[in-house]
């Protein structure tokens, strides 16, 4: 039970207060620390100024976790490697072997390589957007497709492929959160959640239908209009990029396709593999934490050995470099630490009992699945972060779920298949403005374009997740 034998309304406010702070600031940082500030108070006797220290503290505590603080490293690590293969250009040589061999050569060879690409670099969605949009922007150019079309095929198959993908660093964050919570079998749980993840699925198979079919509607058919007429950008937009591919300006060597393949191979490889180990030959008994870490590192590791060894970059510039990506992914490290505070928290106040008792009393079973997405989404859409309303919704449907007896895995589905649609619509998503920067378009224009397809999407997710709540 959590902080009182019988909780009552008290225990909902923290994360409401969070939610409803995250939706009015669209602050996730501000947010979630006030819901840890307001919960610690109620523990600490109501007594803000006691409940501050303690929320302090409870801040403190989440790396005092072995697991927690490997995934928080793990974070930094990916940053690090980000920037080590953007100056590595071995992005631009694998264009330039693409470009001689004629592998791609038509327009929707050119689309299906960056629906490929997003689906197959699935360890972490700024990875996918980076690399699928850099690959294959001046193949979309030369064949005259919408850079509006790259960002959203990128943007469909970076986030909805990530979080369907128990391997990689949505996966470990996920399972952090779920471990957290003392779900038992976290791993299985999430892995059998997947199925009913209805809007990652249905935004990968619509970006492939689009491909295949030509769906182009609404803004997206008038901007493919635009281009065959011969205009790249719509008028008055501003691309968030050049058109040139990020090289280091210290690079000594021409640009070899290797040196993005070779470290990506091997943080791809490296992950089973770590599990295998971790887990004693069990790879579902492995650890998701100590595997990403391993696996993150290896990949940096084989980055660096390779350029030194090339003579491309000196240890001082990767140094550098590496800091410089750890420094540019530190918001999503605050995230996950502010976001365990919340979940200890909310299950020592009891908020998942309460709201069991509220929701069976007063709420039929199956609406249940549709208002955990719709809230989700709500979040999602207005602070721009898929990952903190992970935070903020999974401490709340997961006990609600198990206090009312009811399979944990549609509730885990519904609470990221919410994060997932709502961050795919925000203009301030993260992962929303990167595929703009890959793709060197107008960032507006990419939303506009995008909009009704994650909508369609969307739509199909309620629906789907209407029909699962009449069967759990």
């Amino acid at each position: 039970m959590g902080l009182v034998d019988d909780p009552t309304w008290i225990s909902v406010l923290p994360p409401v207060l969070a939610i409803a702070m995250a939706i009015g600031t669209r602050q996730v940082y501000l947010s979630l620390g006030a819901g840890i500030w307001l919960g610690s108070s109620f523990v600490e006797g109501f007594d803000p100024l006691a409940g501050l220290g303690a929320a302090l503290e409870r801040i403190v505590a989440v790396l005092g976790s072995a697991g927690d603080a490997r995934v928080v490293l793990f974070t930094l690590v990916v940053g690090a490697l980000i920037t080590t293969l953007e100056a590595s250009g071995g992005v631009t040589g694998f264009v330039e072997r693409l470009e001689q061999r004629a592998w791609v050569g038509t327009r929707r060879r050119a689309q299906l390589l960056a629906w490929t690409l997003g689906v197959v670099i699935f360890v972490e969605s700024n990875i996918t957007v980076l690399v699928a949009g850099t690959v294959a922007r001046p193949l979309f150019d030369r064949f005259k497709i919408s850079r509006e079309k790259l960002a959203y095929i990128i943007d469909s198959t970076s986030a909805p492929i990530c979080i369907l993908i128990p391997l990689n660093a949505w996966g470990a964050y996920n399972l952090s959160l779920l471990e957290g919570l003392e779900v038992p079998d976290a791993l299985g749980v999430f892995l059998r959640s997947l199925p009913y993840n209805f809007y990652a699925l249905a935004a990968v198979a619509l970006a492939m239908a689009t491909i295949l079919w030509g769906l182009d509607f609404g803004p997206m058919k008038a901007a493919e209009a635009r281009v065959a007429d011969g205009t790249m950008h719509a008028e008055g937009s501003t691309p968030l990029a050049d058109d040139g591919a990020t090289l280091d300006p210290e690079l000594k060597v021409e640009p070899r396709a290797r040196n993005m393949l070779v470290p990506i191979a091997v943080l791809v490889v490296a992950m089973p593999v770590s599990l295998w180990v971790t887990g004693d030959g069990d790879i579902m008994g492995g650890s998701g934490s100590t595997s990403v870490l391993w696996a993150s590192s290896a990949a940096l590791a084989t980055a660096w050995a390779m350029l030194l060894w090339q003579g491309a970059l000196s240890v001082d510039r990767l140094t550098r470099r590496g800091l410089e990506g750890a420094g540019a992914l530190l918001p999503l490290a605050i995230i996950l630490v502010l976001a365990l505070a919340l979940g200890g928290l909310a299950k020592e106040l009891g908020t998942g009992d309460y709201l069991a008792d509220l929701a069976s009393g007063s709420m039929p079973t199956f609406v249940l699945l549709p208002v955990v997405f719709a809230v989700g989404s709500g979040v999602a859409f207005s602070i721009g972060s898929s990952w903190g309303t992970f935070a903020i919704m999974l401490p709340i449907a997961v006990p609600t779920a198990a206090s009312m007896g009811l399979p944990l895995e549609p509730f885990v589905a519904a609470s990221l298949a919410g994060g997932v649609f709502g961050d795919h619509c925000s203009p301030i998503s993260d992962t929303t403005i990167v595929a703009s920067l890959a793709a060197a378009t107008d960032h507006i224009q990419h939303v506009r374009t995008q909009l009704p397809y994650a909508l369609a999407g969307g739509a199909v997710a309620a629906v789907g997740f209407a029909v699962l709540g009449l069967f759990v």
